[in-house]
């Protein structure tokens, strides 16, 4: 969150007259698992009331996966409460979130079925594959990189991702989601995976810049983004 997202709106500085802060709160987790992630979740009410307080313009819960650990749809319930935290505080914002922004990202898209990395251990990728699932979006191919602490998934070395797709089933997929996790870096292999593919490639990461330059009315046009931000969706 705090070093793709921010390298997306510098790249978008390049070409468009709009300038960006960033502050951050943090929901503490050392391990990525499904009690660490559920705690880390209930802390993420005192995030959204203290960024309030510096009445920023729009927010975005980063951990995908806390989402989708907490049931079906849950994005919309964890959306809406935070943001109902920012209107009693009395400076209200947007929020987004990385969980929502990967599953709209994919339907502005029109992607019906998709193949998609993960840095998390099976059953936290398998909840996954099945909030998306629910969705309305088949996951016809995924991977579990097993990689269970939080600091060594934003260690991974993005370059080996083309050679992880490369033993998947992409032909009969619309896009390929290479990073559902904002903390695993990916964007250096984003063009070079489309390249490989053919495909649309979307990360959670790009999807949720995607998701809170439409939440401030801006322009969805950045280089290196993708497809998701081409400028077209």
């Amino acid at each position: 969150m705090e070093t793709e997202i921010p390298a997306l709106l510098r790249a978008r500085e390049m070409i468009a007259p709009e300038r960006f802060t960033f502050h951050s709160s943090r929901m503490r987790m050392k391990h990525v698992t499904k009690e660490e992630l559920a705690a880390m979740d209930a802390d993420s009410d005192r995030c959204a009331l203290e960024l309030s307080d510096a009445r920023v313009d729009v927010m975005g819960y980063a951990c995908l996966v806390a989402i989708m650990a907490m049931g079906l749809g849950y994005h919309r319930q964890s959306q809406a409460r935070l943001h109902g935290i920012t209107v009693a505080n009395g400076n209200p914002a947007p929020v987004v979130t990385s969980a929502g922004a990967l599953v709209d990202g994919l339907k502005a898209i029109g992607a019906k079925r998709i193949a998609l990395v993960a840095p998390y251990m099976k059953p936290l990728t398998e909840l996954v594959v099945s909030y998306i699932r629910n969705e309305g979006i088949e996951v016809s191919d995924w991977r579990a990189l097993e990689i269970p602490d939080n600091l060594a998934v934003a260690a991974h070395d993005p370059m080996n991702l083309p050679e992880i797709v490369k033993g998947m089933k992409t032909d009969d997929v619309d896009v390929v989601v290479v990073s559902a996790c904002v903390q695993m870096p990916s964007l250096p292999a984003v063009s070079m995976v489309e390249a490989m593919t053919g495909k649309p490639v979307l990360t959670a990461a790009i999807a949720t810049t995607w998701q809170m330059l439409q939440a401030l009315d801006l322009n969805r046009r950045v280089p290196g983004g993708g497809t998701l931000l081409s400028g077209a969706y």
